[in-house]
């Protein structure tokens, strides 16, 4: 048994290079087939009928009128009369048609009856909840009365984050190939090895009998894990007509029933010494996740830094929308938000600049030492030192500010199965049921296998997104999967060449043990002239290919024996805005993200994870927000003309600066994909409050609550 391990850093020829992913031409030129893009012979569409009240009870409905419309093959009542409907757009019918017209037709042909019930859609004022107020939890740290007696300055304020969506480019849905008692499943998922059990009990087909394909996915963000209603709606319809049925979500139910970030409102009282030790938190929150209340976990606020004395509530609020999801890095955006402003606020109260608070009470976090040098690194980038000034300080109407906010994240590999390969001819290949959701994980595995064999990167295949052809991987969710897939991979490869050396030291004279694979040989370790081509040696396989299993093993259970991955990272971000004071426009002029993740892969890949996150956190800063009609109870920006996301002149120059030194090194792979979106809205709002002289308590921070602030304020210049 090998131990398992990874090359030392000097010793590495591909791991930590800047390489291009081996997909990329094909998604740049159109080549890359997405599921939404399936057109199987004889595909029907199918069109749901969505319900246009936010709560009622279906009295009557009738179908007759879409059944007679030829082109329709097949006609469903999902909720029939009796059935209490929790929130608009929820499905009340489905039709399968020859296409999307005339399933469109037929569905404005079918009659329904609804009883209006009360309802209620925002949160935000929980004295309008009513008996939607759900049982609060509350927790209590230390001694918090004494201390904010004890403190020589508090700060009260009330600050709040929205719900927002996931907005996938490419919807949820699937095209579902029905045939005997099988089936083929092209759905859009972050989970292919676990959609076929999803499937396997409604459809009473055996899910060995179903195949799940997908080889690119637009998006998904925590999203996409399940089968989801229609999902298992569509199965039926193709069961039924035994034709291959197709459905994607339009894009108001992508926004509004596909899953959603959770909202997170609080009332935040704050105390520190005049030394700005902060030794003391209050929080009231409440938000909402959907009608079971919910809204952001109490767990994780205050986010990151901890004082002695602590008491927190939360009320979640049941609301008559569609249900909250995972939305990368749940419940860390909100209360990074909600802790960074208050504590901003509290150094503003304590006429200390906020760099110099925070690294005060670094002793506050898990882990100080890093968090001190990222800080250090991050205000060099931004320049701090040269750009801050004091709230308010500066006159005219376009005002400049600074502010940051640092995070945290855990991000070990999920458990992952990889079947390897080496054939006769050389060539090598690498199979697993998992997903690359644009984050590169095919070029990682590529990586991994290329530097452990020695051979370039353009050697390696690697074969995902088929199951239950290829062995299990986890889901694509909690920044998981690049540990996961990356550790089974290297392991496979070092069992493999344990069995591929004994075939090989014959030739060299020389014990398994002293062959190393390097530069495209099997050579001897201190002799590189002693070798043989790495085809050539694979021709010892004789007509046998040589196949060997790696596995990850999740955290409860991982094998001791080496190191190949771990968890928890940290990061610290910095924003400069420009507010023009006249109009409440907030522009994005420099944002710096300092991000530790382990051993880093492939560097390139990395930097192009933390741009995406930075983006869609700005996007949550200045322009994301879901829109409740109050009276109606629907939906007001369901497309994408009012469900704002930023362009790229609202972006500003963006500086990434992976962390990388030989501690961060040795700790093994961690994931990436969650941790630099959490802290983009608290240091952009606290730019904010740094240029206007005063808190915008709510996000986005949008022309309207700018302008009110400086209303509040009194006055645009003052």
């Amino acid at each position: 048994m090998p131990k398992y391990d990874w090359p030392k850093m000097t010793d590495r020829q591909v791991l930590g290079k800047r390489i291009s992913r081996i997909d990329g031409n094909d998604k740049v030129t159109g080549k890359a087939k997405y599921n939404s893009d399936v057109n199987l012979p004889g595909m029907l569409y199918a069109k749901f009928l969505r319900c246009p009240y936010p709560h009622a009870r279906v009295t009557s409905i009738d179908i007759s009128g879409a059944e007679k419309i030829p082109g329709v093959k097949a006609v469903k009542v999902i909720q029939g009369p009796g059935k209490e409907i929790h929130w608009a757009l929820d499905d009340i019918a489905v039709v399968a048609a020859v296409d999307e017209a005339t399933a469109e037709d037929a569905i404005r042909q079918i009659k329904v009856q609804y009883e209006k019930l009360p309802h209620l859609v925002n949160e935000d004022d929980p004295q309008k909840a009513g008996n939607r107020l759900k049982e609060p939890s509350e927790q209590t740290k230390g001694n918090p009365d004494q201390a904010f007696i004890e403190a020589d300055v508090v700060i009260e304020g009330e600050y709040g984050i929205p719900v927002i969506t996931h907005c996938c480019l490419e919807p949820h849905g699937q095209v579902i190939d029905w045939k005997e008692n099988s089936m083929t499943v092209y759905q859009s998922t972050q989970n292919v090895s676990g959609t076929a059990n999803q499937y396997s009990q409604p459809l009473e087909t055996p899910a060995s009998n179903i195949r799940v394909i997908q080889d690119y996915i637009g998006g998904g963000y925590g999203s996409k894990f399940s089968a989801d209603s229609w999902g298992l709606e569509t199965a039926q319809l193709a069961k039924k007509t035994g034709r291959p049925v197709r459905n994607f979500l339009e894009r108001d139910a992508e926004l509004f029933v596909a899953g959603t970030r959770p909202s997170g409102f609080a009332k935040i009282k704050a105390g520190a010494k005049k030394d700005g030790t902060f030794i003391a938190w209050l929080a009231e929150s409440w938000g909402t996740s959907g009608l079971q209340g919910g809204g952001v976990s109490m767990q994780v606020l205050p986010y990151v830094i901890n004082p002695p004395n602590i008491r927190k509530k939360h009320t979640g609020i049941g609301t008559n929308t569609g249900a909250a999801r995972a939305w990368r890095a749940p419940n860390h955006p909100q209360t990074c938000w909600l802790t960074f402003a208050a504590l901003d606020d509290l150094a503003a109260k304590l006429n200390m600049d906020p760099l110099d608070f925070y690294r005060k009470n670094l002793n506050l976090t898990e882990r100080p030492d890093l968090y001190e040098k990222q800080l250090k690194k991050a205000a060099e980038l931004i320049g701090w030192q040269r750009k801050w000034h004091p709230r308010g300080s500066q006159t005219g109407p376009i005002k400049q500010g600074l502010g940051l906010a640092f995070h945290t994240w855990g991000g070990r590999g999920h458990d992952s199965t990889v079947k390897l390969l080496i054939d006769p001819d050389g060539s090598v290949s690498v199979s697993l049921a998992t997903q690359d959701i644009g984050t590169g994980t095919l070029t990682v595995i590529a990586m991994v296998v290329a530097e452990t064999f020695g051979l370039p990167v353009s050697a390696i295949k690697v074969n995902t997104g088929r199951s239950p052809e290829f062995p299990r991987s986890g889901p694509s969710g909690g920044s998981t999967t690049v540990g996961g897939v990356c550790a089974a991979t290297r392991r496979a490869c070092q069992l493999a060449l344990e069995e591929f050396f004994p075939k090989i030291a014959p030739i060299l004279g020389v014990k398994p043990t002293m062959l190393e694979a390097c530069a495209g040989k099997i050579q001897v370790k201190g002799n590189p002239f002693k070798n043989i081509s790495w085809n050539r040696a694979s021709r010892q396989l004789g007509v046998t290919p040589l196949e060997v299993t790696g596995k990850n093993i999740s955290a409860s259970r991982r094998a001791s024996e080496g190191k190949l991955i771990d968890s928890g990272v940290g990061g610290v971000q910095m924003a400069e805005v420009t507010v023009d004071t006249e109009t409440g426009v907030v522009r994005m002029k420099k944002f710096v993200a300092i991000q530790d993740c382990g051993l880093v892969i492939n560097e390139k890949l990395a930097e192009s994870q933390v741009y995406g996150a930075m983006i869609m956190g700005i996007s949550s800063a200045l322009t994301e927000e879901r829109i409740m009609d109050e009276i109606t109870g629907t939906p007001l920006n369901g497309d994408m003309e009012f469900y704002k996301l930023p362009g790229i002149g609202d972006i500003g120059q963006l500086v990434v600066h992976m962390w990388k030194d030989k501690e961060q090194d040795a700790r093994g792979v961690i994931g990436l994909g969650e941790p630099p979106v959490i802290a983009p809205v608290a240091a952009i709002g606290n730019a904010v409050a740094n240029a206007i002289g005063i808190r915008v308590p709510r996000a986005p921070f949008i022309p309207r609550r700018v302008l009110a602030a400086l209303e509040k304020k009194g006055g645009l210049y003052t």
